[in-house]
């Protein structure tokens, strides 16, 4: 489904929407049933193509490259309830290099305590995440998507974002120390952004974001995140995809994962 002038308007405004319901309840019972055969592995270790690679010891267990780790998260790459907005703000449309790349794919549990310090924002931002709508046509460096597999209220540790910071020309004085492992729960123009599993969170990169504190003691929060860019991008930590995985794809999914295969000698110039 296309973006609407709405949802254009408020993505400008703001950096982000929600997509309430994007999954439908069976697909939130699949990917629910996918993390349930995640192995309990410590950080670094691999588990096929997958790898745990917490940000910090703070923002809980996350599998990356989770692609790879079951099919259940196979119909993500090209979700009907987001694609078309992931290509038009993220895809370089109408240009030579029409299309998308997943940078990322994480499968993310975080349980009581655990938070993630806010980070990005417009000021200095890198090529790589940074809002741009020059004549008509929207050129983000990256657009990412929050798949909640559980509701996320306060307590559970909801993301959190000060809207309209993609086009912030000022650094945010109180944003604390990233490495250091800074909350966000109060920080000056943040809010939280409440779901219901299977609501998709959509925002350019540059929207400044972490996560609030969990401090239920019951459950965790559950989400997929998936990030997209342009067609020429590439892996922010070089995880690649294996031929058994993009065997299994349609071909569209594969353009996405793979939208430049590699040229080898003999091969035939397109």
């Amino acid at each position: 489904m296309a973006p609407t002038p709405l949802d254009e308007f408020m993505f400008d405004l703001r950096g982000y929407l929600v997509i309430p319901g994007a999954l439908s309840t069976d697909g939130v019972h699949r990917l629910n049933s996918a993390f349930e055969r995640i192995p309990a592995i410590e950080r670094s270790d691999w588990v096929g193509n997958s790898q745990r690679r917490d940000y910090g010891a703070f923002t809980g267990f996350e599998l990356h490259n989770c692609i790879e780790f079951d099919a259940a998260f196979h119909e993500l790459i090209d979700h009907p309830s987001w694609i078309d907005h992931a290509l038009h703000f993220a895809g370089e449309k109408d240009t030579y290099v029409h299309g998308l790349f997943i940078d990322e794919c994480i499968a993310s549990t975080r349980r009581s305590g655990g938070h993630h310090p806010v980070h990005s924002g417009g000021y200095q931002a890198a090529v790589r995440n940074q809002y741009r709508h020059e004549h008509g046509a929207f050129r983000c460096g990256q657009m990412n998507v929050i798949v909640a597999l559980t509701d996320i209220n306060d307590g559970d540790g909801p993301t959190m974002i000060v809207p309209g910071s993609h086009k912030s020309n000022l650094p945010h004085p109180l944003t604390g120390d990233y490495l250091a492992g800074d909350r966000m729960d109060d920080l000056p123009g943040a809010v939280p952004v409440h779901m219901r599993a299977g609501d998709a969170l959509l925002f350019v990169d540059s929207l400044m974001h972490g996560g609030a504190s969990r401090t239920n003691t019951d459950g965790e929060r559950r989400v997929v995140i998936l990030r997209y860019g342009p067609s020429w991008g590439r892996s922010r930590f070089g995880y690649t995809y294996s031929d058994q995985l993009l065997d299994q794809l349609t071909p569209a999914q594969r353009q996405i994962l793979q939208p430049i295969p590699p040229m080898k000698p003999g091969d035939p110039v397109s």
